[in-house]
């Protein structure tokens, strides 16, 4: 089911490679590309924090991910069922870490690139958002009264909940966890301290206020259209 999600929920950028333990071919992760630079979500998020975030920390789930598949692959062929279980933990963990930043990165928009723009009145997911919240700022705190309520580390996310007639549903997860099956993720925001420590220390409210102003609607649109 991850590989799925990596596939039908990013701009899946990866490559094929060949084990020559075992001759399975398994697909490879790398970074997506940025739309815009580090610095271009300032004030309300530093480049500092955008840089470290996207080299240090989404790469880091990108190496976990590729060599734990590596490792996996190898444990299959040697028939070792306990140690290939074991690494299934670390690929749902990676692979929902690269999978959510993916989602996270492109659900961002400098403001000059239209971020924070609200959808059109007129469009069909503005309809829908007025029709369940009565408007576009009440979808917004309900999402941060659910990312505030998260402990830890975690996501918040908006999605379209295809079992239950497309509705927009405020769904959270924990630690690296991603959404799966018929919930269409629309916009992801990173709950991890990582994500805002630098800039808000331990404000993380401020973080979850700010981050609206950056927002992409255009992109959760499109993927409310298309899904």
């Amino acid at each position: 089911m991850l590989s799925t999600t990596l596939r039908n929920n990013t701009r899946f950028a990866g490559k094929r490679a060949v084990s020559a333990a075992t001759g399975a071919v398994r697909t490879k992760v790398s970074l997506p590309d940025l739309d815009w630079d580090y610095a271009a979500l300032e004030p309300y998020i530093s480049g500092q924090i955008n840089e470290i975030h996207y080299t240090k920390h989404h790469q880091a789930y990108v190496n976990g991910y590729n060599a734990a598949i590596e490792q996996q692959a190898e444990a299959k062929a040697k028939g070792d069922v306990k140690k290939t279980v074991e690494l299934q933990k670390l690929i749902n963990f990676n692979g929902g870490g690269y999978t959510n930043h993916c989602l996270f990165w492109k659900n961002l928009a400098p403001p000059k690139q239209g971020g924070g723009e609200p959808p059109s009145d007129e469009s069909e997911f503005a309809k829908k958002i007025i029709e369940q919240y009565g408007s576009l700022d009440e979808l917004k705190s309900v999402t941060n009264s659910k990312l505030a309520a998260i402990q830890g580390a975690g996501w918040a996310f908006i999605v379209k909940n295809k079992e239950n007639g497309g509705t927009l549903d405020v769904v959270t997860t924990a630690n690296q966890d991603t959404v799966t099956g018929p919930l269409v993720p629309l916009v992801a925001i990173d709950a991890w301290e990582h994500a805002y420590y630098l800039q808000y220390q331990n404000v993380k409210l401020d973080y979850f206020k700010n981050i609206w102003n950056v927002i992409n609607w255009k992109e959760a649109e499109k993927r409310y259209l298309v899904n």
